[in-house]
């Protein structure tokens, strides 16, 4: 219940909310960062706009012993990372005036972030050891005490009293038996008993199933199961399952549900806006805009090589997996389960243009609801201004710049502005750019197709398995021989080949040519290192880049000592 309405809701997780897990620029070695205000902001209008009450972060990160500089949150037993905890201070703050509910995980099954099998490492114990150890158990409650009673830095408000908060929970997808349920639980009551519990068990085998003891806990207030199942039949009928075994005693959230088709995830909503016993349920799950433009991206490990985390309100990037068509039905359904209709979506607020040196790398933090952009030009800060760029999609490229203007007069000098859209309407402007004079244009390749060559041999688009290659989602891949030739309408002047490799030796030899004919040499400085494949099987990304090419040079020739895969191009001219 809220105050005397019941607390219904379909809403969506937020595994980046408190912790990036996808800053993946070409240049970033790791995948770790906390987010910023813009960002939080951000997520928490998305879950607004969506109709959502209640966003489930993943978890308190901990240290890992093969990531040791990553940015964390536990970096040993009982040792906090201030910084990391004022993201978490920032997070309630902002879910208090947006008046959405954080579902509060304390830990994680798995080393994704760092959980149980880092506790247990600290310790120099296996991590089946987390749940009887005694000393594990009491490091894992130095964190409970910690988080409860902290005083947010920005309100004063203890967390324990902080009503953001809907619930804690034991933590995400745990093999935990009952005995350290029952521990955890009577731990966190003694210390906080103002908010409700949610038991964050997950069973190895048939995961769907909730333990019968903590719905006779009196500590354990809310049961929850995760649910990815294949067969939307067999998924409905662990569903059930579990409702005999709670036999409404108390509240049951399905905590996690995705990677099922549209008409999969209707005919679910369904059922749950019909049968009360289930307060609600969380998709898995969606992505905040990024602050240096465009969107976080995470292809789903286990999501059948096609899922990806979501954006708002929906693109064409997401067809495959109908996420314009999901997210409508989410937020519809959203209503439907509080009895209530959708309103219209809100006019986008005005995106912020960021600072750029140059025409062809223009980007902007976007604006939540937003469907595209329109981009403006002048030759004077007061104008007039012309529109040259119309509907521009800031979900099309991942980590890279959104915008080319590839009409930009070379000598000139221009400002820039823009302004976001949806169906409802069109957003304020966004502040003013420049001046930025154009001293080269740029040819920029993004792979989506094999247009932009002027010539190829023996090479293959490709897709998928994206998280290997910085979550880019269109490549162009080579083997030894292979080779491509771009033409550009003036002078080359620096070059920059985005590559992933599996080889240590150098994979693609660069030429230069006046004629298209005869072609030399180039020196080129390779950048990146052989990281390893880590968790998803990455490749490695190497950025070749060439500067002070030869006067009246026009062709660029790449060709491939061995297998290799390009995620972009870019060749300025002048």
């Amino acid at each position: 219940m809220d105050g005397d309405q019941e607390f219904r809701f379909i809403s969506m997780n937020v595994p980046n909310l408190n912790y990036v897990e996808d800053e993946l620029s070409f240049s970033a070695e790791g995948p770790y960062r906390y987010p910023d205000e813009y960002e939080i902001r951000d997520a928490f209008k998305t879950v607004k706009q969506m109709g959502g009450k209640v966003i489930r972060i993943y978890t308190l990160p901990v240290k890992r012993e093969d990531e040791p500089n990553n940015p964390t949150f536990i970096t040993g037993p009982g040792e906090f990372v201030e910084e990391a905890f004022e993201v978490n201070d920032l997070m309630l703050k902002i879910a208090n005036e947006m008046e959405i509910r954080i579902i509060f995980s304390l830990s994680n099954n798995w080393k994704w972030m760092g959980g149980v099998p880092q506790y247990a490492a600290f310790r120099g114990k296996n991590p089946e050891d987390f749940w009887t150890d005694k000393q594990l158990i009491n490091d894992f409650k130095k964190t409970i005490e910690f988080t409860l009673n902290r005083i947010n830095t920005l309100t004063g408000i203890k967390y324990k009293d902080d009503k953001a908060i809907l619930c804690w929970e034991t933590g995400n997808e745990l093999m935990s038996p009952y005995p350290w349920v029952k521990e955890i639980a009577a731990y966190i009551k003694e210390i906080d008993s103002n908010h409700l519990l949610m038991d964050g068990f997950h069973a190895v085998d048939d995961y769907r199933y909730v333990h019968e003891e903590s719905v006779e806990d009196p500590n354990i207030d809310i049961l929850s199961s995760h649910h990815y199942e294949r067969d939307p039949l067999r998924q409905l009928e662990n569903i059930k399952v579990n409702l005999d075994i709670i036999q409404g005693r108390k509240p049951y959230i399905l905590g996690e549900l995705g990677f099922e088709s549209t008409s999969a995830h209707e005919r679910i909503y369904d059922y749950i806006i019909a049968n009360e016993q289930i307060a609600g349920t969380l998709n898995w799950s969606i992505r905040s805009h990024r602050r240096e433009g465009g969107f976080y991206w995470h292809s789903e490990p286990v999501g059948h090589g096609l899922y990806k985390s979501y954006h708002w309100p929906g693109f064409n990037s997401g067809n495959a997996y109908d996420e314009k068509g999901l997210l409508a039905l989410m937020r519809r359904k959203a209503y439907e389960i509080n009895g209530t209709t959708p309103p219209d979506l809100p006019v986008p607020e005005a995106p912020t243009l960021l600072p750029s040196e140059n025409v062809y790398s223009i980007s902007w933090q976007g604006s939540a609801g937003a469907t595209g952009y329109n981009i403006y030009r002048s030759e004077s800060e007061k104008g007039p201004w012309e529109q040259i760029g119309y509907n521009v999609c800031d979900a099309k490229v991942q980590y890279s710049s959104l915008f080319n203007d590839r009409l930009a007069e070379l000598g000139k000098t221009y400002f820039y502005r823009a302004e976001a859209l949806n169906a409802s309407g069109v957003s304020p402007l966004s502040n003013t750019i420049g001046p930025i004079t154009v001293r080269e244009k740029a040819l920029i390749d993004e792979m989506n197709n094999l247009m932009t060559l002027y010539s190829y041999k023996d090479l293959t688009l490709e897709t998928g398995d994206d998280r290997k290659f910085k979550e880019d989602t269109d490549r162009i891949q080579g083997k030894a021989n292979s080779e491509i030739i771009y033409f550009v309408p003036g002078n080359i002047k620096e070059i920059k080949i985005y590559a992933f490799e599996t080889s240590s030796e150098k994979g693609l030899k660069l030429l230069a040519s006046h004629d298209g004919a005869d072609f030399q040499g180039l020196q080129s400085d390779v950048s990146g290192k052989n990281s390893g494949e880590g968790d998803y099987g990455y490749w490695n990304a190497k950025l070749y880049e060439v500067s002070n090419v030869l006067n009246s040079t026009q062709f660029l020739k790449i060709e491939f000592n061995n297998q290799a895969q390009l995620g972009r191009v870019l060749i300025t001219y002048n």
